[in-house]
């Protein structure tokens, strides 16, 4: 068992959990992930380390609640455990002096470019971060990507905060007003790591995207994670999760992660109607997540 040593909501639906696992937070490097499983019939998820503190053996993980299994993750609080966390899986990012990178980080996926965006600083780079959200409630991380890069720029969908409009939008900016970019870094929505992608392509800047398909093992073992790229298949787990974004086939991606989308709906609406009965039935009881594994 893995203990939760601090959880705390961050933005609405998206909570920061503090993990006691020594072995992972002594290994991590920038870019690579865990799988975790909440119960013994739970779902193995993929989810990226934010940051690890070796000294104090834990790692951080951000996570939005999207589906059944990131609901009863966002239940637990400080002090409960995880069943299973394995890891570091993944390669790590590529860090070295490039000259100017760019960091993108789309809602959550702010939590995912951070650690990379620190690193590409520690190495000498002048570190451009773009984050965004739908709305200001929604953009995390800000202070952490202000203290790790040279320049922050915020953008939010609904103009509720900083400038309104997209990544790619402040990205595009950046370009035509003669801004030197030697790499960009992208992790958010498949449409928006898309975009980014089509942006840079024209510009011919390499730029990275770090994927989060449908995955299991974690070992390559399963081929739930297969991408194409360069019209290859490779496997996120073992050979990502981070590919030149203009070798990924967006369109194989946008369709395998979809494969599942009936099913997680009818899992998620059967969650929510166990769990209002279980209120119903006992009010006094506390939320038992393990109570309510997926069937």
């Amino acid at each position: 068992m893995f203990k939760i040593v601090h959880a705390q909501f961050i933005a609405p639906g998206i909570k920061r959990f503090i993990i006691e696992a020594p072995r992972i937070a002594r290994k991590q490097r920038p870019g690579q992930f865990v799988i975790i499983r909440i119960c013994e019939s739970g779902e193995r998820i993929p989810l990226t380390i934010e940051r690890s503190d070796p000294q104090n053996g834990t790692v951080n993980i951000v996570v939005q609640s999207m589906g059944k299994t990131t609901h009863l993750l966002n239940s637990l609080e400080t002090g409960d455990s995880l069943l299973d966390i394995v890891g570091p899986l993944g390669k790590p990012s590529e860090i070295a002096h490039f000259g100017t990178v760019v960091a993108i980080g789309g809602g959550v996926g702010t939590a995912m470019a951070y650690p990379t965006a620190a690193a590409m600083k520690q190495a000498g780079n002048h570190v451009i971060s773009i984050i965004g959200g739908r709305s200001k409630d929604l953009v995390i991380l800000e202070r952490e990507m202000r203290e790790v890069s040279d320049s922050v720029f915020v953008t939010t969908d609904d103009g509720s905060y900083a400038d309104k409009g997209l990544v790619t939008d402040k990205l595009r900016h950046l370009i035509d007003s003669g801004t030197r970019i030697d790499l960009v870094l992208a992790v958010g929505p498949i449409p928006m790591m898309r975009a980014v992608a089509e942006v840079t392509r024209k510009e011919n800047i390499r730029t990275v995207v770090s994927l989060n398909p449908i995955m299991i093992d974690g070992t390559g073992m399963c081929g739930g994670c297969r991408v194409l790229v360069d019209g290859k298949s490779e496997f996120a787990c073992v050979d990502g999760p981070e590919f030149e974004a203009s070798r990924v086939d967006f369109d194989v991606l946008v369709q395998r992660n979809s494969m599942y989308r009936d099913a997680e709906k009818r899992s998620m609406e059967n969650y929510r109607q166990e769990l209002a009965a279980k209120k119903t039935a006992a009010t006094s009881e506390p939320a038992v997540p393990c109570a309510l594994e997926a069937k």
